[in-house]
């Protein structure tokens, strides 16, 4: 009988350092999580206007290349015809520097500024 009891002791403790492992764990993945955001500068995607493109492609090339939906892409559209700019998207810059080379290979005049 003491050789079982000693054996659920055991059992025990392994389960509590696996678990207090598993605590450092999170608590480190949580740790990189929160510093990368921290230190990754937000930039934003502006598009221009121009007497080139339809509405209807401009809006076509956001719904892909921004992932906007149809209703927002217009909107966009809209605003960049009626002021000559907006900003379509906001992020960290090697994503909106992947969308605004997307957006010039459809010869839709983009650039990106800092936030």
């Amino acid at each position: 009988m003491l050789s079982v009891e000693k054996l659920k002791f055991q059992n025990e403790n392994s389960a509590l350092i696996l678990s207090c492992m598993n605590i450092f764990a999170q608590t480190e993945t949580e740790e990189e999580v929160l510093i990368e955001v921290v230190t990754d500068e937000q930039y934003q995607l502006v598009v221009y206007n121009d007497d080139v493109n339809t509405f209807d492609h401009v809006i076509h090339a956001l719904m892909t290349i921004c992932k906007h939906e149809w209703i927002q892409a217009e909107q966009c559209a809209l605003l960049i015809h009626t002021t000559g700019k907006t900003v379509v998207k906001s992020g960290p810059y090697k994503e909106m520097e992947r969308m605004c080379t997307a957006l010039h290979d459809r010869s839709i005049t983009a650039e990106i500024e800092k936030k």
